[in-house]
Parts: C-alpha cells; sequence; structure tokens
C-alpha cells in the first residue's frame, strides 16, 4: 500500500445515562438467571456439548459458569435518551478536542448499530440535526463498520477528494434486544465519532487488510413482532447456529486480517506497540493475544467496563489507550475489528498526536484484570 500521511486527529465516546450491573438482573429476572444456561445467551456462548476446538474456545471455558459471560456491566439508553442524542455529543467533543469547527469539516460518513429510522441509516438525520452542509453518507458493516469507515475516509483523503472527514459511530442494541431477553445481558449503547485528515509526513495508516464476513451472516437477523400491547416492533433474533459460526470463523478473521495488514504495512508483528481489539466478549482480548502469540499486556480489555457496544468498542478501546497513556505519538498500533454480516479488517497505523474529547465516564483503572466476578462491578470508582 501506498502510504499516505493520513489517520486520526481526534477521538471522542458518548454513553448514555442508565448503567446495569449483574445484581439489576439477579433482583428483576431472578428465574431467567436460574435458567440461564437454556436461554439465548447461554446458547450463544456455549460448547454445546464439545470439547474445547481452538483458542476461542478454550478461552471462553472459565466463563461459561458465570450466566452473564463475564459481562459486568453495560450502558443503556433511557426513554429520554436517543442514539441522535449520543451521535451529536460525540460529534461536538471530537470537533472540539480537534479544535475544529463543524464548517472545517466536508464529508460526515456514519455508520449505526442499527439505524434510527429502520431503513434508512442515519447520516442524513444526524447531519440535519447538526445544520451540517457538506457530504454525508453511510457506512454499513455492521460491528466492523468502524475500520471500514476509517479505511473509506482514508482512501479519500490519501485522494485528496475531501481534506477532513468526520467518522461517526452509533449503537443502540437496547432498542432491538429487551432486556428480559438473555441476549442483551452483554450488550451496551453508545456513539463514538473521530476525525480523519492529514498527519506528520512519518504518521497515519500504513496497511490495511478487510474481508467480507459472509460466513457470518445467518449469526443474527431483524425480525418483526408483536409487543404486549399487539404493536409492531423490529427485534434483533439469534440464529440457532450462532454458536458454532462465532467459534468456527473466530481464528481465521483474525488470522487473515492482522497478517495482512502486518505485511501491507511493511512491517513484522514483533514491531507492532500495541494491539486494539474490538473486545465483544470478557475473553476476546485474550483469545486475540493467544492466536498472534503476544504479551497480553500490549493490548487494552476493558469489557468489564463497557460489556458489547458492537462497533462502538474500537472507538472506546482506542481512546482509553490513549487516555491511558498504553499509546502515544509515533507508536505503531494495529487495530482490528469484525462484524456479522458485515467485514472484518485490521489496519496498522503510526499513531499521531490525537487529541481526546471530555472522559465518557469519570474513571478507568488502568491495571484493570481480564477477569470477571459478582462483586467485580461494586469494586469500581465513578
Amino acid at each position: 500500500m501506498a502510504q499516505h500521511a493520513v489517520g486520526i486527529r481526534s477521538l471522542a465516546v458518548s454513553l448514555p445515562s442508565i448503567r446495569h450491573n449483574n445484581d439489576y438482573y439477579r433482583e428483576k429476572y431472578p428465574e431467567l438467571v436460574a435458567q440461564a444456561e437454556q436461554k439465548s445467551l447461554g446458547k450463544w456462548f456455549s460448547l454445546d456439548g464439545s470439547i474445547p476446538r481452538n483458542e476461542f474456545d478454550l478461552e471462553m471455558v472459565p466463563y461459561l459458569s458465570d450466566p452473564f459471560r463475564g459481562t459486568v456491566q453495560r450502558w443503556v439508553l433511557s426513554t429520554k435518551e436517543s442514539p441522535l442524542m449520543l451521535q451529536c455529543r460525540a460529534v461536538k467533543d471530537t470537533l472540539a478536542a480537534a479544535k475544529l469547527s463543524l464548517e472545517d469539516v466536508d464529508l460526515m460518513l456514519v455508520a449505526s448499530v442499527w439505524p434510527e429510522q429502520i431503513g434508512f441509516g442515519d447520516a442524513a438525520f444526524l447531519a440535519r440535526e447538526l445544520g451540517f452542509q457538506g457530504a454525508a453518507w453511510n457506512i454499513d458493516a455492521s460491528c466492523g463498520s468502524t475500520l471500514i469507515a476509517l479505511q473509506t475516509a482514508y482512501a479519500l483523503v490519501s485522494a485528496e477528494q475531501y481534506h477532513k472527514v468526520l467518522v461517526v459511530i452509533s449503537c443502540s442494541y437496547s432498542h432491538f434486544v429487551p432486556e428480559h431477553d438473555t441476549a442483551s445481558w452483554f450488550l451496551s449503547d453508545g456513539a463514538g465519532a473521530f476525525v480523519v485528515s492529514k498527519l506528520e509526513s512519518n504518521q497515519g495508516i500504513l496497511g490495511i487488510k478487510t474481508v467480507h464476513a459472509g460466513a457470518l451472516c445467518d449469526l443474527i437477523y431483524p425480525a418483526i413482532v408483536k409487543d404486549i400491547h399487539g404493536n409492531l416492533q423490529v427485534r434483533m433474533q439469534v440464529s440457532k447456529d450462532a454458536n458454532r459460526l462465532t467459534r468456527e470463523t473466530a481464528v481465521e478473521f483474525l488470522r487473515t486480517c492482522c497478517e495482512g495488514a502486518i505485511n501491507a504495512a511493511g512491517v513484522t508483528l514483533e514491531q507492532i506497540d500495541f494491539f486494539i481489539f474490538n473486545t465483544p466478549t470478557a475473553w476476546f482480548a485474550r483469545f486475540c493475544t493467544s492466536v498472534l502469540g503476544i504479551n497480553p499486556e500490549r493490548t487494552i480489555d476493558l469489557y468489564s467496563q463497557y460489556a458489547n457496544i458492537g462497533p462502538v468498542l474500537t472507538v472506546v478501546n482506542m481512546y482509553h489507550a490513549v487516555q491511558l497513556g498504553k499509546i502515544g505519538e509515533n507508536d505503531l498500533v494495529l487495530v482490528y475489528g469484525f462484524g456479522a454480516a458485515g467485514a472484518a479488517s485490521a489496519s496498522v497505523m503510526r499513531w499521531g498526536k490525537v487529541a481526546l474529547g471530555s472522559a465518557p465516564i469519570h474513571k478507568i483503572e488502568s491495571d484493570l484484570a481480564v477477569t470477571s466476578s459478582r462483586d467485580r462491578s461494586k469494586a469500581f470508582s465513578f
């Protein structure tokens, strides 16, 4: 890949106001917790009567005795909040951090899982809400959207078709998976935003490898259902093959994308200073470090703080890696993410001087352990 000095200039994360820990579900849904292994979350992440077959299975095993599969807390939209509100807040924060105004931006790329308006992406709605006058369109690669949007922005800025691209990512699982569905117990809502522009001559994206995730097309799907009042609603459904598909494809996607991006960048695995994975489960960071053979200290795992926020996880992990001083200017960083029925992608970049928006939560412990326990949610200070 031809090297252009284009990359991320600023980052921001926006969370909803409601935070649920595991005691919330134990108290409200004691029967569901007791029957968790027969419900959707328990079936999705299990060995399904088989022995561990790969690194994903091995890293999952310690969490199979936990009905929440290692999830500690999740962030959920209140009835007074919307994904659009979170998107607007993230946009304002990342622009302020970059010392830019909305008028300085000439393109906005928006990825939403799922869009607030069914059948339409959020780009035009967000542009209207912000009063944005530039170009705006949607990017869709499900939970892999963040890196696809980054790749698209990189290409357009490198080609000088646009100069400053605003990328906005959001996730609103709670609107499509009700809390009485145990699958919701490892899902969160949130939004993130970042600016992509030219950087110093030696910085920016160096190599990318992206593949489609067609093998995961049948993992999840939307369905029209009726609520208790007979009203039609869209709900996210987990397929009966979700467990098998997740376990069988994880290793190949990770290796193909990470090795491909490293080769495209002309560097080696050992030269990468830090790795950022999208951590959709409590064991995913450990799984990635095991497959790639790297020290777990060379990555970040905030699953216990955030649960699964879909594509926003990538933004969250990049944000806190900078905030905690784990990566800094001129470090070589590899970022990997994937999404069912979307894409898997990895980017290697020479990190620039990335400015941060206001902190999304009051405190993040710098020495978070990967393990989880019943009392983990009470151990953090906020």
